[in-house]
């Protein structure tokens, strides 16, 4: 894994409940905070396809994958 790099986030006060609940669940702050800047930002990513963070899964053929799910999201 390539070396990782530090930074600050402020975050509101429901952000920070979700974390907590999250932590709970066994997930670290650190891993969901990267698996969504993955989801959101993958439009960004060059040269390769968008990375896919397994926060989503369905047996249902019929529904799309996660990258179509922030498709329209403004910036």
């Amino acid at each position: 894994m390539a070396a990782l790099i530090s930074t600050t986030v402020r975050l509101a006060p429901e952000d920070v409940r979700a974390l907590k609940l999250a932590r709970a669940d066994g997930l670290s702050s650190s891993d969901l905070l990267r698996k969504g800047l993955r989801v959101v930002a993958s439009r960004y990513y060059s040269g390769r396809r968008a990375p896919s963070t397994l926060l989503f899964e369905s047996t249902n053929a019929k529904l799309g994958d996660e990258s179509e799910l922030f498709a329209e999201l403004e910036v």
